[in-house]
């Protein structure tokens, strides 16, 4: 019987055993395909570094945005990996125990709505730092600066990854097949990534981009990362920090509404 049904008292100690063995069984699966899904994104942000960051990036002047062009793309992998992390990890997890239907024994577990969320919240969230991470430990062989502001990183990574994280439910939620749900990565995600200064400062953009690029919500959450990383921002900090917390918080309530509601958790 569920937690959320009234009646039902859990055993002392219940609620963590089971979040944290959904937690562990979400981080282990990404760790044992480690080359699968932790190595890809180091050895893309390599290439980046060295062929647009190294040898084009000579050529490129960024102004006061950075020291150099591949100071300005570092903090822009370090939120592409994050994004892309979170998101490709909760949404696979979730559509394919909903393919396969497995799925109906994290329901039947003595687990709330909320405590499932928070569980394959640790997948995604853990996935996304640990590409961050190796992606900066990559970037001190081309650029060996210290972090800026580390705190305000901590918190951009933690609102980026739980954001995406949720947004990877909702598209596993949504989807029906495989093919749905690329759909969202495709021509949803990594569009907004590109357009949101991962490796373009906007004022260098076409003058007819560069008001579309500024209503795109990527763009402050790149901006945050970027002056935690640098101390240099194409916009104001404090919207940047503030319109993150929102889209994360946003973000989780709204997927938890879904698991609570049940929406295609069945089906």
């Amino acid at each position: 019987m569920k937690r959320n049904n009234p009646g039902y008292v859990p055993a002392a100690g219940a609620p963590l055993i089971g979040l944290w063995a959904l937690s562990r069984r979400e981080i282990l699966r990404y760790l044992i395909v480690a080359p699968q899904t932790l190595l890809p994104p180091i050895v893309t942000s390599f290439l980046f570094l060295f062929i647009f960051g190294v040898s084009v990036g000579q050529n490129v002047e960024v102004g006061a945005h950075a020291s150099s062009y591949a100071a300005f793309i570092v903090p822009g992998l370090i939120a592409m990996q994050l994004i892309s992390g979170s998101f490709e990890n909760t949404s696979s997890s979730l559509f394919i125990a909903r393919w396969h239907n497995h799925i109906q024994e994290l329901l039947l577990s003595p687990l709330s709505y909320f405590e499932m969320v928070l569980g394959l919240l640790a997948g995604g969230v853990s996935r996304g730092m640990l590409n961050a991470l190796g992606v900066w430990l990559i970037s001190l062989i081309f650029v060996p600066a210290a972090i800026a502001h580390p705190l305000w990183l901590l918190y951009f990574a933690v609102t980026l990854t739980v954001t995406f994280s949720c947004l990877g439910m909702m598209a596993a939620l949504w989807a029906n097949n495989f093919g749905m749900l690329s759909i969202w990565s495709t021509y949803v995600v990594t569009p907004l990534v590109f357009l949101g200064g991962v490796f373009t400062p906007v004022d260098m953009l076409p003058a007819r981009v560069q008001p579309i690029v500024q209503w795109n919500p990527l763009h402050y959450l790149v901006s945050g990362v970027r002056f935690s990383v640098t101390g240099q921002t194409e916009a104001a900090p404090v919207v940047c920090v503030v319109f993150s917390g929102v889209l994360a918080v946003s973000a989780l309530m709204v997927t938890a509404h879904l698991f609570k509601i049940g929406y295609r958790l069945r089906s």
